[in-house]
């Protein structure tokens, strides 16, 4: 007898809220969160954290028209877990502002000035790196979940609260 399984993939506008089934011990002792969730509840690029160990994060967010841009002192990845969203990269022409000591990602005031790198196209399951003291913006036609692996920093928001079960 052959059993036959049925992938499905869920999406910002398709999930299922999921649960932890608990063999022993109280499930307040455990972190769970579904990151589609979490990117549809919140603003267009609110990264919110929904994974942490010491200082190193896992981010969702809803990836939807135009970011900001951003840029940070260290590289991290961003991985587009359901629609395509779109990376534009800018080498700036001063990174001196950038503190080496500070941690996470920022959002800077208006579209740096510096050569246009390119872009890349994310679908479902693709990851790009954002370089270290590289601007970065996303763009997305329709609502996306995008998640971030990240360091802590100024825009990582711990709503551990809101977006855990209890």
């Amino acid at each position: 007898m052959s059993v036959e399984y049925k992938t499905t993939y869920a999406s910002i506008d398709n999930y299922n809220k999921g649960g932890v089934q608990m063999v022993s011990g109280n499930v307040k002792d455990y972190v769970f969160s579904n990151i589609y969730e979490v990117a549809s509840k919140y603003a267009p690029y609110e990264r919110v954290v929904v994974a942490k160990n010491l200082v190193y994060t896992i981010e969702s967010c809803k990836a939807e028209g135009e970011s900001p841009w951003y840029t940070c002192s260290h590289d991290e990845f961003a991985i587009a877990f359901d629609y395509d969203v779109e990376v534009h990269y800018i080498k700036m022409d001063d990174t001196s502002f950038i503190d080496d000591e500070k941690d996470g990602s920022f959002r800077l005031d208006d579209k740096p000035a510096g050569q246009y790198m390119g872009k890349i196209t994310l679908n479902r399951g693709h990851q790009a790196l954002l370089p270290e003291k590289t601007a970065y913006s996303f763009k997305a036609a329709k609502p996306a979940t995008l998640v971030f692996q990240a360091i802590l920093g100024d825009e990582s928001n711990e709503k551990w609260s809101e977006i855990c079960l209890t």
